[in-house]
């Protein structure tokens, strides 16, 4: 390194339309390469930081990231932690949530920033909203306290302005740059004129602790939305999936779901032969409050798990990750309970 006190970040590009540009003569949307990344911004050369780039070598569009990619990120991150103050990956916005969440508990004891950040328009289009989005995470990613600590300890997610905790995070809209909302915590910072932290809000974590990495997650989990009108035998054979083990049931309002004796019994009998089942609202804002009502308690009673404020991608994620590691059913229950990464609000 060659100036100890200079802030360094590290690049990530995972792929995704933040990092293509425009075939002159076909018109078509193709990657570039993200060692050339100072000739498509050169505004970074305006940063006093130290900023390296790596890129996949097969960039991977966001609906087909997997659980594989995760990990490859949190290879990439470990490798590199002592080398760099931050770390900013690229990435596309389909998947982002699931992404910022899952690395939320893959990295464990995490006290750098990992700042999630994409575009809605191609970097090399003239009205991007990439380059802002870059820019204003590189330098979230790079920001340094009085005594060297970083401001953002945590995986987030920066978009449109505002700052979000990665694990709160859902993609609310496929057209507008706001394409990111938290609807049960606030944000982490604002950036307008200047970058505004909200240190309340933001981790705190135990800065002796060494980074612990986590690679493994099972993927034997769905998610089962409830309708009116939906039918038993359907639910019935969701819940007897050779292999499965985890289910994020969608339920109404704060919690509720149909009372039929025979629904009850299905999900009991399911949780008897150690399938995890955990309750989310299909509301974007508000908790899991299984108590409220009757139709709840039910729930309750059978063994289900409230999943508090939590979003879907939160929840699906966590459950991947603690099956990774070979938790039982009954230590998973446990878990599911209490934030490991500031993922929910207790009530």
């Amino acid at each position: 390194m060659e100036n100890s006190n200079l802030s360094s970040v590290l690049l990530i590009y995972t792929g995704g339309t933040i990092g293509m540009i425009q075939n002159s003569e076909t018109g078509a949307l193709e990657s570039f390469k993200f060692d050339k990344l100072i000739e498509n911004v050169p505004e970074l050369k305006r940063f006093n930081y130290r900023i390296d780039s790596y890129q996949f070598s097969s960039p991977i569009d966001s609906s087909d990231i997997e659980p594989t990619a995760w990990s490859k990120l949190v290879q990439v991150i470990n490798d590199n932690y002592d080398s760099y103050d931050g770390f900013v990956v690229l990435h596309g916005t389909d998947t982002m949530a699931y992404t910022a969440s899952a690395l939320s508990f893959m990295l464990e004891d995490l006290h750098k920033p990992v700042v999630l950040t994409g575009s809605q328009l191609p970097i090399g289009m003239l009205r991007t909203d990439g380059k802002e989005n870059l820019i204003t995470s590189i330098e979230i990613a790079a920001a340094r306290n009085d005594d060297g600590t970083p401001v953002v300890p945590e995986v987030c997610i920066f978009f449109e302005n505002h700052l979000l905790r990665g694990n709160r995070t859902t993609k609310i809209n496929a057209e507008n740059f706001n394409a990111f909302r938290s609807y049960n915590y606030p944000p982490l910072a604002t950036a307008g004129i200047n970058i505004k932290y909200e240190r309340d809000r933001i981790a705190k974590p135990d800065f002796t602790k060494p980074l612990k990495p986590h690679y493994a997650c099972d993927t034997n989990v769905i998610v089962l939305t409830l309708f009116p009108g939906l039918q038993e035998n359907i639910i019935r054979n969701i819940l007897n999936t050779p292999g499965l083990r985890a289910v994020v049931l969608k339920t109404y309002g704060a919690g509720n779901a149909p009372q039929k004796p025979s629904f009850i019994k299905l999900l009991r009998e399911a949780i008897e032969r150690g399938i995890v089942i955990v309750n989310v609202s299909q509301c974007l804002a508000g908790t899991v409050q299984m108590r409220l009502y009757e139709t709840g308690l039910r729930l309750l009673d059978a063994g289900v798990i409230g999943g508090y404020d939590s979003t879907v991608e939160c929840l699906l994620t966590k459950l991947m990750f603690l099956l990774g590691q070979n938790k039982s059913s009954q230590e998973i229950t446990e878990l599911m309970k209490i934030p490991l990464a500031g993922e929910f609000t207790l009530e």
